[in-house]
């Protein structure tokens, strides 16, 4: 399993004020919402999912008086996962007597500003569901926080979602996990966006890029971020092919990655 976790350290966590109650296991996970404004801009700067993190906490350490945040995990838009209480400790977002059952995930998407889930965030609330599954002994079920409380969490989209049996888009595992992928083939869709540096491009059309490029044999990072090394790739990747020579994965450059011959 690979998942992108940003540890307590990472995001700034304050200790939690005593000790955690124990769980061995849990019949799932519930997900939920943040109810409130989220700023679009988060979508694009990691920097704001943090900085909303260490909010929530504060929010229930200070406002609540909870121990610590009550999150399990935090998925956020850029298909990583925070680590709030983690696996093996209840949570406390659940309500009364609800939060041994289920772990709890809430993913960072508000009933304003962001409201409609990407790709990227339902891949990074599997990804936590995946890791909690490994690693904190939760079952099958996955269900929103309305389920069994009286609330509108997780909101409209992400319970559509559910209810709809949370389906993993793409239907499978991550590129970088996948490692017999053919090297060449038909090319994805392209994402839509080029992939620059600088600034640094982020996200899973990265990954999904720089995957392909490995298994086409380039020595490369599959971590995606777009930085100076995947620009140094894609430079020489294209003048291989005859290509613009721009560093920029652009629509072409993606379709070459599949369907060009490996030479």
């Amino acid at each position: 399993m690979s998942i992108d976790l940003v540890t307590r350290a990472e995001w700034g966590a304050r200790a939690p004020r005593g000790a955690y109650e124990t769980l061995h296991s849990t019949r799932g996970v519930k997900v939920h919402y943040t109810g409130s404004y989220e700023n679009p801009n988060m979508a694009g700067e990691h920097d704001l999912c943090v900085a909303r993190v260490r909010s929530i906490q504060r929010q229930h350490m200070d406002g609540n008086g909870w121990l610590d945040i009550g999150y399990t995990a935090a998925a956020c838009w850029h298909r990583r996962v925070f680590v709030g209480r983690g696996p093996g400790h209840l949570p406390a977002a659940n309500g009364a007597g609800l939060n041994s059952g289920h772990y709890a995930v809430v993913a960072l998407v508000g009933n304003s500003g962001l409201v409609e889930p990407t790709d990227e965030l339902l891949l990074a609330i599997w990804d936590a569901i995946d890791w909690l599954r490994a690693k904190g002994g939760a079952g099958n079920e996955i269900k929103g926080h309305r389920d069994g409380y009286a609330t509108d969490c997780p909101g409209g989209p992400l319970y559509s979602w559910i209810r709809k049996g949370a389906p993993r888009p793409g239907g499978g595992t991550r590129p970088a996990d996948v490692d017999e992928k053919p090297a060449t083939g038909r090319a994805p869709a392209w994402p839509g966006r080029l992939l620059a540096y600088p600034p640094l491009t982020v996200g899973h059309d990265v990954e999904t890029w720089q995957a392909q490029m490995k298994h086409r044999g380039w020595s490369i990072a599959v971590d995606r971020m777009y930085g100076p090394d995947s620009r140094d790739v894609c430079r020489r990747f294209q003048a291989e092919k005859g290509l613009d020579v721009d560093g920029v994965v652009g629509p072409v450059t993606w379709r070459a990655a599949w369907e060009a011959p490996i030479t």
